[in-house]
């Protein structure tokens, strides 16, 4: 692994008081707002230099979060993070928002319970209102295939420390009082895992933060950058399996950049930037639509998600309802919305709150989601020495991304893949040690 250099002087500012950007005062945003003084730009624009120790490949919150956490646990800030657009303009950009660790395995209830606490501090980290919301997450069991399943998840929660609990249909129409939890629907309500932690964050605030944050620490954020190629130098593996060599750059759409690490942070774009090193993933690229109704006084106050009809909900602070399904069944790089996942939302949510019928969809979006085949991840080295991945993160990277940038940039900066994410190895589609999570990531969002 290359080493790379740290600021001069920087040394992890782990456990001591991080030098964070301005704090206005009252009064100080009373004066900006009478006087029309200009407000200072969150990130700066800069010229893109010919040399950095790291190049990060995606600027959304995992590309944003590891460059932030290279900055201020370990002192590497000759950063550059690269986005082909804007910033946030992915997978970032195009989410539902919802936070939980109420996984499957235990591999994915550590992971996932880290971030959580991360996003939980992040307002006072990132010194920006990052609008968290700790409103609980209940996943609805209709059979009991489903309720065993629930009640699986629970134990292996509670044996990881994570709130997490299965409740009966009473609770669960305490909690949501809009649900219907009669014995006439066609997919009755039997139970449901709830998770009280699990919540909502506004998606853009946790980039602006990150992204303020690292151009703060001196990292270089440069939009507009699409990344063509990887320059590696060297061949195969001696063995004749698999790319080998070394990374030294990039080349782009403003130029060419040496740099001895390249981090492929994307999403949806994930195996095409992999494979202009050499690297083959095992990831099919989907759609995932949602769609936001028009604003309504708050009565769901938790998220509310049902895997047998591949629907989940959750109502903001304004009052929308926000919607969403699970992948659509094919391959595309296509983000048009659909008539057809429409009327299937559409009857679906109505089977569960029938309540909500006269209610106008205002919109409707999609993303891209990158999936692989046991629905986790895959980060870390890779055989092209200097290039990592932060990739595969199918419907739940946002959920994810600041443990993901935390454990990638100490990954970068040891030289050494950290414990918390070495089950999410690329090698272990061959090795046979895949991380199962469909059960609990297919549609939990």
């Amino acid at each position: 692994m290359p080493s790379v250099s740290r600021a001069s002087g920087a040394a992890s500012t782990r456990g001591r008081r991080r030098d964070r950007p301005t704090r206005y005062s009252a009064a100080g945003l009373l004066r900006r707002g009478l006087t029309e003084q200009p407000w200072p730009r969150v990130w700066r624009a800069r010229e893109l230099k010919p040399t950095y120790d790291v190049v990060i490949v995606g600027g959304g919150v995992h590309g944003l979060a590891t460059a932030y956490y290279l900055a201020t646990e370990h002192g590497i800030t000759d950063v550059a993070v690269l986005d082909k657009g804007y910033l946030g303009g992915g997978g970032s950009g195009r989410n539902t928002a919802i936070v939980r660790s109420n996984y499957l395995t235990p591999e994915g209830v550590a992971f996932y319970d880290r971030s959580l606490s991360l996003y939980r501090s992040m307002a006072v980290d990132l010194n920006l209102n990052v609008m968290f919301s700790e409103r609980g997450h209940m996943t609805l069991a209709h059979n009991d295939a489903a309720l065993r399943t629930m009640r699986w998840r629970a134990e292996v929660n509670t044996l990881a420390g994570v709130d997490s609990r299965v409740i009966d249909p009473a609770e669960c129409k305490r909690l949501a009082p809009s649900l219907d939890t009669s014995s006439d629907p066609r997919y009755p309500v039997l139970g449901a895992l709830y998770h009280p932690p699990g919540g909502t964050i506004r998606h853009d605030a946790v980039v602006w933060g990150y992204a303020r944050a690292a151009d703060h620490a001196g990292v270089e954020l440069h939009q507009d950058t699409e990344v063509v190629d990887v320059v590696v130098e060297g061949g195969e593996l001696a063995d004749g399996k698999g790319p080998g060599g070394r990374v030294t750059g990039v080349r782009t759409s403003r130029g060419e950049v040496s740099a001895p690490v390249v981090v492929n942070c994307t999403a949806g774009w994930a195996s095409v930037v992999s494979s202009l090193a050499g690297v083959a993933l095992p990831i099919s690229t989907r759609p995932l639509q949602a769609a936001v109704t028009e604003p309504v006084k708050v009565f769901l106050p938790t998220v509310v998600v049902s895997g047998s009809l591949h629907v989940y909900v959750s109502q903001t602070d304004r009052g929308e309802l926000v919607f969403g399904a699970s992948v659509d069944p094919f391959n595309t790089y296509d983000t048009r919305g659909s008539l057809a996942f429409t009327e299937e939302l559409a009857a679906h949510v109505l089977e569960l709150m029938p309540g909500i019928s006269k209610l106008r969809l205002l919109r409707q979006w999609a993303g891209l989601c990158d999936m692989t085949p046991d629905y986790s991840p895959v980060m870390g080295f890779t055989p092209v020495a200097g290039f990592l991945c932060d990739v595969g993160w199918g419907t739940y990277g946002f959920k994810a991304g600041p443990v993901s940038g935390e454990q990638m940039a100490m990954a970068i900066a040891t030289g050494r893949t950290p414990a918390l994410i070495e089950p999410f190895r690329l090698s272990r589609f061959v090795e046979g040690c895949l991380v199962g999570e469909k059960g609990a990531a297919a549609v939990g969002h």
